[in-house]
């Protein structure tokens, strides 16, 4: 690509900024660009006049301004199509009020917190050891950081199989099964780390899982990887058996929570966000997707001590 225009990744590395924080100047219309084919591409010369003009508050400034856009947050880790239907609603009773979302997996979104490339991450890791979901994770990357962990629900997670499914699927010893073809979660992603776990505590060789290596990254890609016939079965929540008309078998029931820093948990944005959370219409939308539990949403179970 000539000099004179650069992509996405050019631009991130040229303001020294993250790429989701310059999607976040695209969609504020805070950076000059332009769209050809689909890519979003940016003149050379007219950033460095939009730095020029901002050169007293320097590069900093702009990351600042990146996360502050027209009320902006930006968010990563873990993905939930109840996350994504609670989003949107924010948007309807919140309109100045955005959160920007990616889904990287629970320990990406950690990882991304940790370097203050995000604002926020959605996570539920279950630590075997304690029995407890995110909060003994928290010292591998926030050792000097004011953090607070926020509960949002509570939902099942199980075995998804296909209606033509020549086997019942309910245990993790039925994924070696020869009919069975597994579609799997990427590394670091809290239900891969579950299945990890689970496989090992059965000494089940995962090589002997047809599928297994066969990665996606959400919970609606198992979805549709289990209805086009990639797969047969995998493991999602229960929103997804009912949106798809899967059959389902409950592995265990998660706590999905919010994890950011103290600081962050006050704006406006956060406490819109809360709020839609406990919204009894918001509630109400979802109940058909399943056993999700808000009677703690909102709560803090977590904050980093003084």
């Amino acid at each position: 690509m000539s000099m004179e225009m650069m992509n996405t990744r050019e631009i991130a590395e040229y303001l020294g900024i993250h790429e989701k924080q310059v999607y976040a100047l695209i969609k504020a219309g805070r950076i000059p660009c332009t769209r050809v084919t689909g890519k979003w591409l940016f003149p050379k010369n007219l950033i460095d006049e939009w730095i020029e003009k901002d050169s007293r508050k320097g590069i900093t400034g702009l990351r600042e301004r990146s996360r502050d856009v027209r009320g902006a947050l930006l968010a990563s880790g873990s993905n939930d199509p109840v996350l994504d239907i609670l989003l949107n609603y924010m948007k309807q009773l919140h309109p100045d009020f955005h959160i920007f979302s990616s889904s990287t997996g629970s320990t990406e979104g950690l990882e991304l917190l940790s370097q203050d490339l995000t604002d926020i991450a959605w996570c539920h890791l279950f630590d075997p050891k304690t029995g407890e979901y995110n909060i003994p994770y928290l010292s591998n990357y926030f050792s000097d950081r004011k953090i607070a962990v926020v509960h949002l629900f509570y939902r099942e997670l199980g075995f998804l199989s296909a209606a033509d499914c020549p086997v019942n699927v309910s245990s993790f010893s039925d994924l070696a099964h020869p009919e069975i073809c597994f579609i799997n979660r990427q590394k670091g992603s809290g239900t891969r780390l579950l299945i990890d776990h689970n496989l090992e505590k059965e000494n089940i060789d995962a090589t002997s899982i047809a599928g297994y290596d066969t990665e996606v990254y959400t919970h609606v890609e198992v979805g549709l990887s289990i209805l086009s016939g990639v797969a047969n079965t995998g493991i999602a929540t229960i929103a997804i058996s009912k949106l798809f008309g899967l059959n389902f078998a409950p592995i265990v029931r998660e706590s999905f929570d919010m994890v950011l820093p103290q600081s962050t948990f006050f704006e406006k944005r956060v406490q819109a966000f809360i709020e839609t959370l406990n919204n009894e219409d918001f509630k109400e939308r979802v109940r058909v997707l399943g056993n999700y539990d808000f009677s703690d949403a909102g709560k803090i179970i977590y904050s980093s001590p003084s």
